[in-house]
């Protein structure tokens, strides 16, 4: 897979079928919780719509015109106005290991202070420990307990990152 047939990009319309079943195929691969996760959430089925209004983002990675991930910000739902939320960050396992997740990384916290944030914040489940590896060495923190009502309770792995 080369570099040069890579784009990341903003989602479109277009996209929503495809992040959907990316974003599932994920769950069942791993064999997540599909209750309290993002497998549950309303926004799974339109990501493009989900993400139209201010301070929010997202991004998809396209190889050859087929999208194999994305990740996108929101503010924190319920919770203070300076943090914002890494979510629904998934790829499928032809793209994972080749740096375009820490790539597409770089561009939500990236976004994320152009949006004027403060702290990004991130719940994941500690069988992804690749992502955790990943948050933690971009300074990401561990934290006791979740912020937000961001509805995944079944996320076990909280994190926080100052801008």
């Amino acid at each position: 897979m080369s570099k040069d047939n890579i784009v990341i990009r903003e989602i479109e319309v277009k996209d929503n079928a495809r992040m959907e079943a990316v974003i599932r195929g994920c769950f069942l691969e791993f064999k997540l919780p599909l209750e309290g996760t993002a497998y549950a959430d309303n926004d799974t089925k339109q990501l493009f719509e989900a993400y139209q209004n201010p301070r929010e983002v997202y991004y998809v990675v396209e190889h050859n015109g087929t999208v194999l991930g994305g990740g996108g910000i929101k503010p924190l739902k319920h919770f203070e106005a300076d943090v914002c939320e890494i979510q629904k960050m998934y790829f499928t396992s032809e793209i994972r290991g080749k740096g375009y997740g820490k790539t597409l990384f770089e561009y939500c916290l990236k976004a994320a202070k152009e949006q004027g944030f403060k702290q990004v914040y991130i719940e994941t489940v500690s069988a992804l420990q690749a992502a955790i590896h990943i948050y933690e060495s971009y300074g990401f923190k561990h934290l006791k307990a979740s912020y937000g009502d961001t509805g995944h309770f079944s996320c076990d792995i909280w994190m926080l990152k100052d801008l």
